[in-house]
C-alpha cells in the first residue's frame, strides 16, 4: 500500500512492468531444459575470475586506499 499510496520515492515500481516481461522470458526459457543448461554453463564459465574476496579487496585497495592489518 505504501508505494502505490504513498509515492515511490526510490522508483521501486519504475521498471516493474519490465522486470515482469522480462520473468515471463525467463520462465519460458526455463521449460526447455537443454537450452537453460547451456546458459547457465555459460554463464558460469565467462564470469571469470570475479570472486567477493577479490573485489572486496581491489575496492579496498583501489577506491578506498586501505591496507591490509594483520590478524593475530
Amino acid at each position: 500500500d505504501s508505494l502505490l499510496e504513498g509515492g515511490d520515492p526510490f522508483k521501486v515500481l519504475a521498471d516493474f512492468k519490465a522486470y515482469c516481461e522480462c520473468q515471463e522470458k525467463v520462465d519460458e526459457t526455463f521449460k526447455d531444459k537443454s537450452r537453460w543448461a547451456r546458459m547457465a554453463i555459460l554463464n558460469t564459465a565467462r564470469v571469470g575470475k570475479f570472486s567477493s574476496d577479490r573485489t572486496i579487496s581491489e575496492y579496498a585497495s583501489k577506491i578506498w586506499k586501505l591496507k591490509p592489518l594483520a590478524i593475530k
